[in-house]
């Protein structure tokens, strides 16, 4: 994922919280807390707090915020001649919604149906029949509450656009309203200690301290986000927007539609969570064990340290054949090396091992 910003002035790369697009990830908690491990207690305490109707109201509409995160979160982010500003509560927020035109609102709303045309601005299904026939054709094979969803939108957007509005406020009322409050000064707080980065010590300081998984080019053009999804926007028009979330994490998402101001949303970072590993590596790492070979070689590495001649005599075949597949292991930083005499003794990190899973969870959701 790359954002051009060639020739950018840094005054127009801005640090703000926004409580709609925090309300796009509370919800996606809500929907799928398997993707959030550390937010099961906060999930399970309101999940089962809420009322049947806002329940029933939530499952209607969890296409919005569980598999795609819907950009009418961002709607700051698309509204035409605006300025690019997030609102200071739920409601302003909501009412920034309420100006994003209805093409654009559409379209966003029924991003479900039409991720591989994301990023190439394809016309917007709301008038065009052809985009409208495939909205509904994509819309069918996620289930007949999105097809009522899409064929009320395509006919009508005003009362499905209250609709959704009113849903919004009612999660406010329910839940959202204690939990803004309780995590926005955190927010406030580190969207303030970002923009302070950026000012004294440049963008490469700020985007480290953002995420390992974002960096900018030597050139200071381009930024690039580590993610398995492709795509490219520029921010040298509409300039460059980073929120800051407190449910969002293993998730960095990046609004890159055609057309809209670009928009980095990114977790908080906590102490407890370990730095996340590169796709690259994640691929390295699952190359290597994938050879049954050197799955034997781990088994053996896992329980104790052992010398390559010991490896080879114990499976049958030579040292350099050994030293090959180590080789592959410590490149991968699966397997670490110490000297002990005249021996060098070969062990498995077990760490490194055993974060193996999280690392490729966290690295396709990224």
């Amino acid at each position: 994922m790359h954002i051009d910003i060639t020739g950018l002035a840094p005054e127009r790369i801005v640090f703000e919280t926004s409580p709609l697009a925090e309300l796009c990830l509370a919800l996606h908690a809500l929907s799928e807390p398997g993707h959030h491990p550390g937010l099961h207690g906060w999930a399970t305490a309101t999940a089962s707090a809420l009322e049947p109707d806002l329940a029933d109201r939530l499952h209607e509409a969890d296409f919005l915020w569980r598999h795609t995160f819907s950009d009418i979160f961002m709607a700051f982010a698309g509204v035409r001649g605006g300025n690019g500003r997030t609102g200071a509560n739920l409601a302003e927020d909501l009412d920034i919604l309420d100006r994003l035109d209805d093409e654009r609102f559409v379209t966003a709303a029924l991003e479900f149906t039409c991720t591989s045309l994301y990023g190439v601005g394809a016309p917007s299904p709301l008038g065009n029949a052809t985009m409208s026939a495939r909205a509904l054709e994509m819309a069918a094979a996620r289930g007949p509450r999105q097809v009522e969803f899409t064929q009320q939108l395509l006919a009508d957007p005003a009362p499905v656009r209250r609709w959704v509005r009113r849903l919004f406020e009612d999660c406010d009322r329910a839940f959202f309203a204690d939990t803004w409050q309780r995590v926005r000064v955190q927010l406030v707080a580190d969207a303030r200690h970002k923009t302070d980065l950026l000012r004294r010590k440049g963008l490469a300081e700020a985007l480290e301290a953002v995420s390992a998984a974002l960096s900018v080019d030597e050139a200071g053009s381009r930024i690039s986000a580590d993610k398995l999804s492709e795509g490219r926007t520029s921010a040298v028009e509409l300039g460059l927007t980073l929120i800051p979330s407190t449910f969002g994490w293993p998730h960095l998402n990046l609004l890159h539609a055609p057309g809209w101001r670009p928009v980095i949303h990114y977790p908080v970072h906590q102490p407890e969570l370990p730095c996340p590993a590169s796709v690259e590596l994640l691929q390295l790492r699952m190359e290597a064990l994938a050879h049954p070979m050197r799955m034997r070689l781990c088994r053996h590495l896992a329980r104790s340290a052992h010398t390559t001649g010991e490896l080879a005599d114990t499976h049958g075949i030579t040292a350099p054949e050994v030293s090959r597949h180590l080789s592959v292991l410590k490149k991968a930083g699966l397997v670490t090396t110490r000297r002990r005499g005249r021996y060098v003794l070969h062990q498995l990190d077990l760490t490194t091992v055993a974060r193996l899973g999280s690392d490729f969870l966290e690295g396709i959701l990224r």
